[in-house]
């Protein structure tokens, strides 16, 4: 039983072999007895998981009762296309979308709008809007998005995605609580009233979650990779380790007053399952 004031969502990303299929499927499947919010469903950087995008999220929506928020992203593609796309969502039942510029593909110069899209994520959030009266998420970086000039043009893009019709923004990944606590007092200061919801990466593997880090500007503590050392062979004692150290992290938000958490959850059910427990977010029968 979900208590009053916690609430939690997921995040999926979509499977391109029928084996990672069925881990997601089980993942859902354990995961959808903790009654989320909404759960995610990513996009490829450059577009390119469209088709499985919509599969999974076209599953979930048939086979399960849970909300389902599939991402969409500028990159590659026209305003007609992604309106296309966001209009049979609609169609679908889909009420919820995950707004994003999106990452130019590997290997390329850097981000170039296309032509005929939508430039950034808060002209995709006001075409959105037009479209239907979508519940809309979007990104924002406590550690600054790599790309920004700077930490206050950095949060003025945040504050334009929310003014231009966006519910909350969902951090990238960080370790240090601080970090988000400090971004939340910069938040407020700069006139963002909306929720930031903080994103919560359990981890699977350590050298996984540094390129991940490398990628989107987050840092790794030294204390983080101190607790990792030495177990790259040694499965079980860093789920143990993983485990401890994001319950301890949600738990120090809890005492902040956070009361919404998502979680990344690279289509792995079992950390996620246990830092949720360790919030109060448990299946009907545990709780009973």
């Amino acid at each position: 039983m979900n208590p009053a004031n916690v609430q939690v969502s997921f995040e999926f990303f979509p499977p391109h072999t029928p084996r990672m299929e069925e881990t997601l499927w089980r993942s859902v499947q354990k995961l959808k007895t903790l009654r989320p919010s909404f759960v995610s469903v990513t996009y490829g950087a450059d577009g390119s998981t469209r088709e499985r995008t919509h599969a999974a999220v076209e599953r979930i929506v048939n086979e399960t009762d849970l909300t389902a928020a599939p991402h969409l992203t500028c990159i590659g593609v026209s305003r007609g296309e992604i309106d296309a796309v966001a209009r049979d969502y609609w169609d679908m039942g889909i009420r919820h979308l995950v707004a994003l510029r999106g990452d130019p593909p590997e290997g390329s110069d850097g981000y170039v709008p296309h032509p005929d899209g939508y430039a950034y994520a808060s002209d995709l959030v006001a075409g959105l809007r037009k479209i239907a009266d979508f519940d809309i998420s979007v990104a924002a970086y406590p550690e600054v998005h790599p790309e920004a000039t700077s930490p206050l043009a950095d949060l003025e893009n945040l504050k334009r995605k929310l003014d231009a019709g966006a519910t909350r923004a969902i951090t990238q990944f960080f370790f240090d609580v601080d970090v988000f606590l400090r971004f939340r007092d910069r938040a407020g200061a700069a006139g963002i009233d909306s929720h930031i919801v903080p994103g919560i990466l359990p981890i699977t593997r350590f050298p996984q979650l540094q390129r991940f880090a490398e990628r989107c500007g987050a840092s790794v503590p030294d204390w983080l990779a101190e607790r990792f050392a030495g177990l790259d062979d040694d499965a079980e004692t860093r789920q143990l380790i993983a485990a401890n150290v994001a319950i301890e992290q949600v738990r120090k938000l809890q005492a902040e007053g956070v009361d919404e958490f998502h979680f990344y959850t690279l289509n792995r059910s079992e950390l996620t399952v246990a830092i949720c427990h360790a919030l109060g977010v448990r299946p009907e029968a545990a709780a009973a």
